[in-house]
This record gives C-alpha cells, structure tokens and sequence, in this order.
C-alpha cells in the first residue's frame, strides 16, 4: 500500500486530529486514513449526484451564464 507524508502540518490541527482520534479510540494514523477516505466517498457522491442533475437538464449553461452565476454569488 502507498505512503502518503504530509509536512509542515500545523500544530494546533495535529493537537486536533490526536484529540479526536483519542475519542474515537483510534491512532492519529489511522484516524486520517478514515478522514480522507470518507471526504473522498462523499467528494465522488457529490460529483456523482451533479453528473446526474447534468444529465437530466434538456440544455446545459453557457460559459458566460457560469460566469454570472458565480459572480453573483460573490456579491
């Protein structure tokens, strides 16, 4: 299985992750492993879900309607 090394983690989130992973009985390590597979699974549940509101749309936006969407929210 890969390696992952994250550097230059601040010390108040590793204080965070030790905390919680205490709480659920768990080591750091594998306390991150099941924080990043649940933010993948529910990352490619949402893209998943957008892919098939797309589907169902009879006509996608044009660029510039994005463009306007996005700016407005910004608003």
């Amino acid at each position: 299985m890969p390696t992952l090394t994250i550097r230059n983690v601040p010390p108040a989130v590793v204080r965070s992750l030790k905390a919680l992973a205490k709480q659920r009985h768990r080591s750091m390590e594998q306390e991150i492993r099941e924080l990043l597979a649940e933010h993948v699974s529910e990352r490619k549940s949402v893209l998943d879900q957008m892919e098939e509101a797309w589907q169902r749309q009879s006509r996608r936006p044009a660029p510039n309607e994005v463009d306007d969407w996005i700016a407005a929210g910004r608003a």
